[in-house]
């Protein structure tokens, strides 16, 4: 029997895709991210979790090509990391207003863009599909872009109630994590001397990481059955889809307690 779908959903969730400055190296900024950095975000008062999704230099898309979708990733837009934040309830951003003052001042050491995507409260699904004990060994994280014409709620119960449930049926994750975004507003993140252009040709609405037992699995699922299927349905609701491989993906703040050292 297939065990049913269940999830966790967040109160407030906030994805921020950063691109590390191209005047040094990439592996520096990359480490300060990590290292100073994620000490002033893990001091916010309100976290729930912080987790650093750090992407593989080399990411050209790993899923196949669709007739009308994009699915190769412009090197221009490459995205090198996403800071992952989950709040403890609706106030937390007020708690936190000192340490995100901080973390802005800081940015401009090691970034040169940064976009803020945040989904509606309790729309974010964190979702239970590894066996206890069960670790992932080797993630993807896919942007999802809605096609021109398609509404939002459309988008919405596409991602939720037909393409996250064909993923968990076919394929063997780990870890299954979804958020489907409000649309995107300038100002919400306005760091000093760091870049937030988000054409609207370029914004994303939907995001998914999927986790997996390896890398051969990881790429066995990228090359087989259920995203060959699954490719039939994504013109009619997308215009892009952006695969990218997870190189690790940190933790630094769980259960609102900040941890000694992060957990890959």
């Amino acid at each position: 029997m297939t065990r049913a779908l269940r999830y966790t959903r967040k109160p407030f969730v906030s994805s921020i895709p950063l691109w590390m400055r191209e005047d040094r190296p990439r592996r520096q900024g990359m480490d300060r991210w990590k290292g100073p950095h994620s000490k002033i975000i893990s001091a916010t008062p309100g976290l729930e979790e912080y987790r650093q999704i750090h992407l593989a230099e080399d990411n050209p898309g790993l899923w196949p090509a669709i007739d009308g979708v994009e699915t190769a990733i412009p090197a221009g837009r490459r995205i090198d990391g996403v800071a992952e934040v989950t709040m403890t309830s609706l106030l937390s951003p007020l708690l936190g207003r000192e340490q995100t003052r901080l973390a802005h001042l800081d940015e401009v050491n090691l970034f040169r863009r940064t976009v803020f995507y945040a989904g509606p409260p309790y729309s974010a699904r964190w979702y239970d599909v590894a066996e206890p004990g069960e670790r992932a060994g080797a993630r993807a994280l896919v942007y999802l872009r809605r096609k021109e014409g398609v509404g939002t709620g459309a988008f919405r119960n596409v991602v939720t109630d037909r393409l996250v449930p064909a993923l968990a049926r076919g394929a063997a994750l780990k870890e299954l994590r979804t958020q489907v975004f409000m649309p995107w507003r300038r100002g919400l993140w306005n760091s000093p001397n760091v870049a937030h252009d988000n054409p609207a040709d370029q914004q994303f609405h939907a995001s998914l990481l999927l986790g997996f037992a390896d890398a051969d699995g990881l790429r066995a699922f990228f090359t087989g059955g259920v995203v060959a299927e699954l490719s039939s349905r994504l013109p009619a609701f997308a215009s892009a889809v952006h695969a990218y491989e997870v190189e690790t993906a940190l933790t630094f703040v769980e259960h609102g307690r900040a941890l000694p050292e992060p957990h890959g």
